[in-house]
């Protein structure tokens, strides 16, 4: 006789099991922080006004591989006939683009067109250097790699304006804005402490200040004397304010104050002494301030006591 019994189905295996969304969308966000803060390092040998072209060195040197190693004969031939002669204009736009990179990618905007812009941009610098001397290719495809994961997941649950704005459309978005200035306030705060304490292994005012991270193994946040130390300090207690208060004012003094100091550091760089003492690096980081601290002030209300006086008013109506 056959038995009626059903057989239990084997349980999955843990390595067949799938990780649950919030183990996945951490996973994704460290990725894409990951690539960010590589964008971010790279930033900060790019340097103006020449970028290497009269020593033969820096960009220059790199952009110049991709005709002495060439990797992708056509790709040589567009970089010797267009690039190398009007090689300013291209330095120029290559530290734009590795800037947005490192700043949507770390603040986790507009993620998808970030990760499209990696993927073109990895794809020139393998083209450029992947046959050079003492480079290794496959650094560049893992690169390359990378940024087609971020395309074709989600790599924005945390720590991300994109999330800020997709809440928003579910109704909880100024709550959502708070955390993430209120986050990043207390980023900067400690970014700030540490550059305090960098300064102090330099000249405290120079031009060029100690640099927060570990330069051996091209982990850095940039460099900063006192005075950008203590302007970091300014814009992170601007946005941990603005973040635990939920006034929109504190949060756009914050943006504008980073905007500033972005600024100063690239009007600076390379032709005089800069102020507060940074360099590419440190101002692709005062822009992220920036961004986040505009991206979530649109979102906070004036104040407590006007989003406390709109609730009566609107319960008044009815």
């Amino acid at each position: 006789m056959r038995s009626n019994r059903r057989v239990p189905s084997p349980r999955p295996l843990l390595s067949e099991s799938e990780p649950s969304p919030r183990v996945s969308g951490a996973a994704l966000t460290g990725l894409r922080v990951l690539v960010g803060l590589e964008w971010l390092y790279n930033v900060a040998w790019k340097t103006p006004p020449d970028f290497g072209r009269d020593s033969g060195g820096g960009l220059y040197g790199f952009t110049g591989a991709a005709v002495e190693h060439p990797v992708f004969p056509p790709f040589s031939w567009l970089v010797e006939h267009l690039v190398l002669p009007n090689f300013l204009v291209f330095a120029w736009l290559t530290l734009v683009v590795e800037t947005v990179l490192a700043v949507l990618l770390l603040t986790g905007t507009l993620v998808r067109i970030a990760a499209l812009l990696g993927i073109g941009q990895s794809l020139a610098i393998c083209f450029s250097v992947a046959e050079a001397p003492n480079e290794w290719p496959w650094s560049y495809f893992m690169l390359i790699g990378i940024h087609v994961v971020l395309l074709c997941t989600w790599s924005t649950r945390y720590f991300a304006v994109d999330e800020v704005r997709a809440q928003a459309h579910r109704g909880s978005g100024p709550r959502a804005a708070a955390a993430l200035l209120r986050t990043w306030g207390i980023i900067l705060a400690l970014l700030g402490v540490a550059a305090v304490i960098a300064s102090f292994q330099t000249d405290r005012w120079a031009s060029l200040g100690g640099v927060v991270g570990y330069e051996d193994l091209e982990v850095g946040l940039g460099t900063y004397n006192l005075a950008g130390a203590l302007a970091v300090l300014v814009v992170a207690a601007c946005a941990l304010a603005g973040g635990t208060l939920g006034r929109r004012a504190l949060a756009l003094a914050a943006a504008v104050l980073a905007f500033l100091a972005a600024a100063t550091i690239y009007i600076q760089s390379g032709r005089t002494d800069v102020w507060l003492g940074g360099t590419n690096t440190s101002a692709a980081v005062f822009l992220c301030a920036a961004l986040v601290s505009a991206a979530t002030g649109r979102w906070l209300g004036h104040s407590r006591l006007g989003q406390t006086t709109a609730k009566l008013t609107g319960r008044a109506r009815y």
